[in-house]
């Protein structure tokens, strides 16, 4: 098949192209290389710079005929849309609508799209959150995650496309970026190998529900051949502290780094952990790998990073 990953020489998109292209498909990436690197792009995919809002995004369409567009191209900094969330809904809401909109004109078969399976509840009332839970995302960037899966029902209905999307838990993993204000796995893994103090926000006892990214490539995958029409959670079901992420990333390290905090952040949510029965029933999917393994292959990855 012919897929446009947007959003693929970020982290998640960079891995779910390997694996695509490890399974012969046609790959064209689109990056504006904000967050990405060029680096992280396969190099048997074909890549092309700019941004997911530009005109040219038609024409690539047009031209290429894709039969699957897997978005991930995305602004994805929750303190950055509290901050300027006229930017995030640039980004996430006209940026999405230009890949879409010029991908159902141009008959592509499929769209998969990467959601958030933290920011569209809300605040949980039920733990984990299952896809029925209500949505009430309060970050702007909630709004726009939850925004773009709607506009893929309407897209679904008018134009008669198939779609997936996946509302990913926390993901972590080897490239995901530590110098930005989102990916704290990243973030506490650079920190500590170049010898300094991270910092945890607020008292450190808001979760998460930590995903390991080679878990995520895996429902990228299955999504080529099925769950068409459905809105799946994928995480692991089990909430973990930050508190607790710094001790075992600090353990791996071999650091003697001590706890240090600072003011919680506006926007983020107390506790995050999300249902993944439905991923099982869909899809025959369901994470293989444990917290433990994930933040060891990711310190791995980091090690040479700093020399």
């Amino acid at each position: 098949m012919k897929i446009l990953v947007t959003g693929g020489a970020g982290f998640i998109g960079s891995h779910i192209v390997d694996a695509y292209i490890n399974n012969k498909h046609d790959v064209i990436v689109v990056d504006n290389l904000s967050t990405g690197r060029k680096a992280n792009v396969n190099h048997k995919a074909e890549f092309i710079e700019c941004d997911i809002r530009d005109a040219s995004i038609a024409k690539l369409c047009r031209d290429e005929k894709f039969d699957i567009v897997n978005h991930h191209a995305a602004q994805m900094d929750v303190r950055h849309s509290v901050a300027d969330p006229i930017n995030d809904a640039q980004h996430n809401i006209i940026g999405l609508l230009n890949v879409f909109e010029n991908a159902v004109r141009n008959d592509v078969k499929k769209l998969i799209f990467a959601s958030s399976g933290g920011v569209v509840y809300g605040e949980q009332s039920i733990f984990p959150a299952d896809e029925e839970h209500p949505l009430r995302p309060y970050c702007p960037y909630g709004v726009t995650k939850l925004a773009g899966e709607k506009y893929l029902a309407y897209y679904a209905k008018t134009y008669n496309v198939k779609f997936t999307a996946f509302r990913y838990a926390n993901v972590y993993g080897p490239r995901q970026n530590p110098n930005g204000e989102a990916g704290v796995v990243a973030i506490f893994i650079n920190s500590l190998l170049k010898g300094g103090q991270p910092v945890i926000n607020g008292d450190g006892l808001q979760t998460r529900d930590f995903i390991y990214v080679d878990d995520v490539v895996q429902a990228n995958l299955a999504a080529l051949h099925g769950a068409d029409s459905e809105i799946i959670n994928i995480g692991t079901g089990i909430e973990t502290t930050i508190v607790d992420i710094f001790q075992k990333v600090n353990d791996l390290v071999g650091a003697q780094a001590t706890q240090k905090f600072a003011p919680a952040k506006p926007g983020e949510q107390r506790r995050s952990v999300i249902a993944i029965e439905k991923a099982r029933n869909v899809m025959g999917w369901q994470p293989q790998w444990t917290l433990e393994r994930g933040l060891r292959e990711t310190v791995e990855y980091f090690k040479p990073q700093q020399d």
